[in-house]
């Protein structure tokens, strides 16, 4: 292997999930050149991991002017010489950029109409025509053993860069959380939809709970998108918990918050990794999605979610009454904190 491409996954949850093959894959092909395909946001948040050598982004641009882009992309690929294509993510474009891109071996899942396009073609586990919900880690692993690659390290991890490293420390010293002071990082939001989130109301009533029964300030944290969302809850607390959104936190810079509190609490969103990625207790609240998707074994973290009748939907969008979220108290929560900050003496099982 002299040169290999890899089309990183689209979501922020999906890359840190994929984080144990990238280290893997850099181990393998300790000559090869390795480059990265990826939504440009992303790339900071494998900065720093040492797993690459060059990057190209999709195009940002939409309608016409994005299919003119990506056809100049596959021919800049062309002229790179890639040996291989491994395709962490199943989009059909990803499979038609790699062919146009004329790298020979075209490594993926055969979904999604593109079957013809790989040259080696995995199967998803299926049954009665449905996916059956397993561990996405174990999805990328098989795809690095068909090019040969062992994955004996499973833990997730993450980078850090030096322009990182300041930019969180300005963080922590502008929202006053230097000196050692024990605090815990809230994160509100999920790109994926209204569906996976907490309400708010149950948030800001964490909030008001954790200085007086954890001893931690609740810092609240979230996309540029979802400062609304991160401000209505610092309102309706009472404590007045730390809000970063003005500054706001990056990919990168979240990296330093999370690795230095005490505990994450968090929707099934893509930080809920980061988490695991820095051995920090995590509590991750679940709604619509299934655990088994994203399940890596960790043991710091306690999953809190509440069995419906109408559930896993993996909708966006709630079409009844969000029971899934709504039937889940703070006491829940916060019993799920205790337990996983070794507070509580019963034993740290899922609740």
């Amino acid at each position: 292997m002299r040169r290999l491409l890899v089309v990183i996954p689209n979501w922020v949850g999906d890359v840190v999930l994929a984080t144990p093959v990238l280290a893997a894959l850099r181990a393998q092909f300790r000559a090869a050149r390795i480059g990265y395909l990826m939504r440009r946001n992303l790339a900071e948040l494998v900065a720093g991991g040492g797993w690459h050598d060059q990057e190209y982004y999709w195009p940002q641009q939409r309608g016409l002017r994005r299919e003119v882009r990506t056809f100049e992309l596959a021919g800049r690929l062309r002229g790179e010489g890639f040996d291989a294509a491994l395709l962490l993510t199943n989009s059909f474009r990803a499979a038609l950029v790699a062919r146009l891109g004329r790298i020979p071996r075209r490594i993926g899942y055969a979904r999604d109409a593109r079957d013809r396009l790989l040259t080696d073609r995995l199967r998803p586990l299926r049954q009665n025509g449905e996916f059956v919900p397993s561990p996405l880690l174990d999805a990328y692993v098989r795809l690095a053993e068909r090019v040969g690659c062992r994955v004996l390290d499973r833990r997730l991890r993450l980078g850090l860069t030096p322009q990182q490293e300041r930019a969180g420390r300005r963080l922590l010293e502008q929202y006053g959380l230097h000196a050692g002071r024990p605090y815990a990082v809230i994160n509100p939001g999920a790109a994926f939809g209204a569906a996976k989130r907490w309400p708010a109301e149950r948030f800001a009533e964490l909030c008001d709970r954790l200085p007086r029964e954890l001893e931690l300030t609740p810092v609240i944290v979230g996309a540029p998108n979802e400062a609304a969302l991160m401000r209505r809850i610092a309102e309706l607390a009472r404590s007045r918990p730390v809000c970063c959104d003005d500054p706001p936190t990056t990919l990168g810079s979240l990296k330093v918050l999370v690795r230095e509190a005490k505990l994450l609490v968090c929707n099934d969103t893509g930080p809920r990794h980061y988490g695991n990625a820095f051995d920090v207790p995590t509590v991750t609240i679940f709604g619509p999605t299934d655990p088994a998707w994203t399940d890596t074994g960790y043991a710091r973290e306690i999953i809190v979610r509440e069995p419906v009748e109408c559930g896993p939907c993996q909708l966006r969008t709630c079409p009844l009454d969000h029971r899934c979220m709504t039937r889940i108290p703070v006491e829940r929560v916060l019993q799920a904190a205790r337990e996983v900050l070794g507070v509580a003496s019963t034993a740290g099982a899922p609740v």
